[in-house]
This record gives structure tokens, C-alpha cells and sequence, in this order.
């Protein structure tokens, strides 16, 4: 199972949204730095509507949601990557991750220490950028060092890896995650073998008060943190951010899921930030859902975008893709628009597709296979 990563530095919330994101308190969180020494770890069910709306048309026993990983990181402090604090611990972590979430500290309280003193999340950000990036500097001139042997006598795979070397090193001094450097197909193989901290596809979690998260939610652009945030990892990381509020999803925990969205709705909330991370994680992981319904049971798949039907079939079990013969499909809107099966081979929204069908998010799928 693919993990993400919350990361950030002491006292920014990471601990207490990864209680929130697992619907657990198995994270301490407490108002001093390194509260979090080895990480927590919680499988996190991916929120999806469409399979209550499935279970509805197949009148289903059972609804099984797709699932991820979340670790909970120790927080990184200035230094890091020349060991300060829990520097090495953290970065041995973060490099063990598929992805990270980057919760940033969005909120003023005098009660709650902030390591730097004061608070402003875009400095926040840049300090673990840049002891990523001077973890990954090191780990690159120790691979650039070792492939250069190989160079030596003809090795034509470590000449092309330290040509990408030798690019990648300025693009790192220039303080750019190794994720923003434009790179060929071949290319993003090799950086693949590189395991860098900063190719580690990421999302940041704009971390708000209680009584700042309706206006928020609603017009980022009008919380001036919040805003700052988006703009920087839009422009310096292409990446995304969103706005959550740690503090009230833990309190949300043990609430049912009426009571939490009247909770949400009192403080003038649309939806749980939350909900909205996880959905956004599972697609940064490059994950998507198709799903099959019946009477026993409505579930949704994971797969990686871009996978074909016998390779989805798989998911399944492996006789699925070795016996595959075809799939039989319809996009969940189309079935939920028209309310049975029946009714989707009538108007001709289901359709059956063969081995080079690339399955799409939310495809409704009933696969035919022979062993």
C-alpha cells in the first residue's frame, strides 16, 4: 500500500491531523517540539459518495472504500540535514514515503510555540525545502562519485545518470526541488533511481484556526496565509494546497457522520478539509478508483492511472488478468443517472471493452475471465 507522509516543522499540527486524517488518537500532540520521535502509522479510507449511490441501485450487503497510508513524521528543524534535532531520523522517514503532505502553520495562537517565534508559513515552507534539497545535494554527490568508475570504462547507463547529474545539482543549489526540473521520459526513469527527498510528489495543508475555517474554505484568497501558501507552492513546487483545521477534524473524531456535518455546518464549514486531503493525496499518489457492485458487496479498486482492463482485472486476483476475455463498463454518472444496468445496455452507455481499454476513475466494472 502507497504511503503518504505528513511532514512540517514541530508544533504546525502534524500529529494532530494525522489523528484526524486515521480517526484515531494514536499520535501524541503536545504543545512542545519533538512531541513525535517514531513515526505513527494509520491505513486511511478514501472517501468516495459513489459507492453509497451503488449500494442504493444494487440494494448491496456490504461498501468497501479504497484505502491509503498516512505516517506521521517527527518535525524537521533548521539543520536537519547535517543532523540537528531528529534531522537524520526524519529524512530516513520521509525517503521510506511515496508522497508528503507538508502541513503548514496558518493560524496565530500565543499558546501554541512556534520554533521560529513568530508565525509565516512561506519561510516555514522554505526552511524544509531547503534541508531537503541539501540532503538530496549529498546524496547525489555521493551517487555522482560512484557512477563516475563505472563512466570510466564505457558504462553508457551511469554516463547518461551523471548527465542528469550534472543538471540536477545547479537546479538543487538554486534552492528548486528536484521534482520542478523538466525532464525527458527516460530521464524521469532515471530519477526514479535516485530516491530524492525533493522528487517526492507533495501537497500542502494550509493548517487554519476554528473560526478562520468557513471563510477559508470558502475564499482562500481572502485568509493573507493562506493565500501566500497557495501562490508559493503553485509557483515555486507546482503543486497544490488546501485548507484544513486539524484542531476541529480531531474533535470530529468520534462524531457520527450527521453530527460532524452539522458540527461543520454550525461554524459555517461546506465540507470536512479532511475528506478533501485525502482525496487529493490518493490522486497525487497517481491512484485511481474504478468499482464493482452486486448484492453481496459494492467496492472500490485501486489502481494506477493509466492502467489497461486485463491489468485492473488484476487488482482483483491474478487470474483475472492471466484468463482475462473482456470487461463489461459504464462511467458511474451514467449509471447513476439511469438507475439499473438495464436501463445503461438499453441506451447504450455500458459498453464492453478488450485488453487495450484504458479504465477510467469511476468506471463501474464486471469483469469476464476464463482459467
Amino acid at each position: 500500500m502507497l504511503q503518504a507522509g505528513i511532514v512540517g516543522l514541530p508544533n504546525v499540527g502534524k500529529s494532530t491531523l494525522f489523528n484526524a486524517v486515521t480517526r484515531s488518537r494514536k499520535a501524541e500532540a503536545a504543545n512542545y517540539p519533538f512531541c513525535t520521535i517514531e513515526p505513527n502509522q494509520g491505513v486511511v479510507t478514501v472517501p468516495d459518495e459513489r459507492l453509497e449511490v451503488l449500494g442504493r441501485i444494487s440494494k448491496t450487503q456490504k461498501i468497501v472504500p479504497a484505502a491509503i497510508e498516512f505516517v506521521d513524521i517527527a518535525g524537521l528543524v533548521k539543520g536537519a540535514s547535517q543532523g540537528e534535532g531528529l534531522g537524520n531520523k526524519f529524512l530516513s522517514h520521509i525517503r521510506e514515503v511515496d508522497a508528503i503532505v507538508q502541513v503548514v502553520r496558518c493560524f496565530e495562537n500565543g499558546d501554541i510555540h512556534h520554533v521560529a517565534g513568530s508565525i509565516d508559513p512561506i519561510r516555514d515552507i522554505e526552511t524544509i525545502t531547503t534541508e531537503l534539497v541539501l540532503a538530496d545535494i549529498a546524496t547525489l554527490e555521493k551517487q555522482r562519485a560512484t557512477k563516475e568508475k563505472k563512466a570510466r570504462v564505457g558504462d553508457a547507463e551511469s554516463k547518461a545518470e551523471i548527465a542528469l547529474i550534472d543538471r540536477l545539482l545547479p537546479h538543487l543549489n538554486e534552492g528548486k526541488p528536484a521534482l520542478t526540473l523538466e525532464v525527458s521520459d527516460a530521464e524521469a526513469k532515471m530519477l526514479k533511481g535516485f530516491f530524492l527527498l525533493t522528487s517526492k510528489p507533495t501537497i500542502f495543508a494550509c493548517n487554519v484556526s476554528e473560526d478562520e475555517l468557513g471563510a477559508a474554505t470558502r475564499n482562500p484568497e481572502g485568509h493573507p496565509h493562506v493565500a501566500a501558501v497557495m501562490k508559493y507552492a503553485r509557483e515555486h513546487h507546482g503543486a497544490e494546497a488546501c485548507v484544513i483545521s486539524a484542531a476541529i477534524e480531531e474533535e470530529m473524531i468520534d462524531l457520527s457522520p450527521a453530527d460532524a456535518a452539522e458540527y461543520l455546518a454550525g461554524i459555517g464549514a461546506e465540507s470536512s478539509g479532511v475528506s478533501n486531503l485525502i482525496k487529493a493525496v490518493y490522486h497525487l499518489l497517481g491512484l485511481r478508483t474504478y468499482l464493482t457492485t452486486g448484492e453481496k458487496e459494492t467496492r472500490a479498486w485501486t489502481f494506477t492511472a493509466g492502467m489497461t482492463a486485463p491489468q485492473c482485472a488484476g487488482v482483483i486476483h491474478s487470474d483475472f488478468e492471466r484468463g482475462f476475455i473482456a470487461g463489461e463498463v459504464v462511467p458511474f454518472a451514467d449509471l447513476a443517472a439511469a438507475g439499473s444496468f438495464a436501463k445503461c445496455k438499453e441506451n447504450g452507455t455500458l459498453r464492453v471493452v478488450g485488453k487495450e481499454y484504458p479504465v477510467q476513475d469511476g468506471d463501474v466494472v464486471e469483469w469476464r475471465f476464463n482459467v
